[in-house]
């Protein structure tokens, strides 16, 4: 379909515009110099280090999570000819058992430290992989298991790392921001996304198997293993405020007492569990919603080209995360916390448009208002949390915040029967939820 191609190209575009914006309007050097202390050379080393030694590895691991996304459901559905419940209950299966490790995993980083939790990440996730090769329904939940467990490691171990390896290393005083730093991290997880896309469609069509983006998927994950074992150094739960035990041996119900007590951590807590509940809910969902629209077109019987599909919804992302740097980090023209109820409030209108639009280019827009919502989420939910919540019971923290979420989204896809009817449902409780966290976040977070 041409038109998938236009609009890949169009957002595509936009965002090599205000990349070369953002680039352009940066203050010289000289005038920087005027409005900030001198940065050592040994500052600039430590900060140059840092930053490639973690961008490589998050580039590497986020698209070996990416090269899955475009045939996820596909692959279950249509190259194994799996029942749309039986999928169901495979995600489903994941989510249960991301939200079940979620705590354990945050306070096995704490306690035995980040990097090796990043390596075992890297082990877990290549299993999930691998069980694809075995298109049994046991091996295909156990593959599910390991993915769940997967997951939160990756959205909890390697955040920790490098928000607590920041501050040891005093990075801030080589003039990045963490806001900067979380700026950079969606901006080049945008880019990884749309070349993992189109990379997974190639793979697709040249191996004729579905199956193919996971084995590429196993193979990065092999390489930031080595990397990580190699290059990154170890840290725990005491780095920033030298809380050398107290921290590492806070005990369970301080850390949830701290999570259920701050109006702030809880709040986003919140934003945790509706606003990434209902991106995975979408990342079930959007395959079989465009089908349904494409159905009703004159040309709905043509097959809809997925890899290009998902690079152009992670192009959207890649134009949030660079209208988050164009907000927050260049002009400051918003708060993160403001710019989160804005984003709550887009989000949970273009969840209604399917509802409301069969068109499939209506749907098809209205999915990529909601992925660029998610690129200028990650930042700011990122930068609030890397302020608000303490090096030592960091990864605990964002253990916890993980369980509501999974929750959230087990209990959705439990429930999940054939036809559209059940995903309008899906999308109108979304939307609404939505709604109610946008207020929420607007009267308790502020910066």
């Amino acid at each position: 379909m041409n038109f998938y191609d236009l609009a890949f190209t169009l957002l595509v575009s936009l965002c090599g515009l205000l990349t070369w914006r953002q680039y352009s309007s940066r203050e010289k050097p000289e005038e920087k110099a005027l409005t900030q202390p001198p940065v050592t050379p040994h500052a600039k080393a430590e900060a140059s280090q840092f930053t490639r030694l973690f961008l490589a590895v998050y580039c590497l691991v986020m698209g070996a999570d990416w090269l899955q996304g475009p045939y996820v459901y596909s692959l279950y559905k249509d190259q194994f000819g799996l029942k749309e419940t039986i999928v169901a209950a495979l995600f489903t299966t994941g989510f249960l058992s991301g939200g079940i490790s979620g705590y354990f995993v945050g306070k096995f980083a704490d306690r035995y430290g980040r990097k090796t939790a990043c390596l075992v990440f890297c082990v877990t996730y290549s299993v999930a992989c691998l069980s694809t090769l075995v298109p049994e329904v046991p091996i295909l939940f156990l593959g599910r298991v390991f993915g769940g467990l997967s997951t939160s490691l990756m959205y909890s171990a390697f955040e920790s790392w490098m928000v607590t390896e920041y501050h040891k290393r005093q990075i801030e005083k080589a003039g990045t921001s963490l806001s900067s730093m979380f700026g950079i991290m969606t901006t080049l997880n945008s880019i990884v996304a749309i070349f993992a896309g189109v990379f997974s469609e190639w793979l697709v069509q040249v191996t004729n198997t579905k199956r193919a983006p996971f084995m590429a998927s196993a193979g990065l994950l092999i390489i930031a293993f080595w990397v990580i074992l190699g290059f990154w150094t170890e840290n725990y739960g005491d780095s920033h405020q030298s809380m050398d035990t107290t921290a590492l041996s806070a005990p369970a119900k301080s850390v949830l007492k701290t999570v259920l007590t701050d109006r702030r951590i809880l709040t986003l807590g919140l934003a945790s569990c509706f606003f990434e509940g209902s991106m995975y809910l979408f990342v079930f969902f959007w395959t079989p919603a465009l089908k349904t629209a494409a159905a009703a077109q004159l040309d709905g019987s043509a097959e809809l080209p997925l890899g290009m599909i998902f690079a152009t919804f992670m192009a959207s992302v890649m134009l949030g995360s660079l209208l988050f740097n164009n907000l927050i980090s260049s002009q400051r023209l918003l708060s993160p916390s403001r710019l989160l109820t804005i984003i709550f409030a887009t989000a949970s209108s273009s969840l209604l448009v399917p509802i409301v639009s069969k068109s499939e280019t209506i749907t098809f827009w209205s999915f990529c208002v909601f992925e660029m919502c998610v690129g200028m989420y990650w930042p700011s939910v990122g930068y609030l949390k890397g302020r608000i919540v303490e090096d030592g019971i960091r990864a605990r923290v964002y253990g916890i915040l993980r369980i509501p979420l999974n929750v959230f989204v087990v209990v959705a896809l439990g429930l999940v029967q054939e036809g559209e009817g059940y995903r309008n449902a899906v999308f109108t409780v979304c939307s609404g939820l939505l709604v109610v966290t946008s207020g929420v976040f607007h009267h308790v977070v502020s910066d």
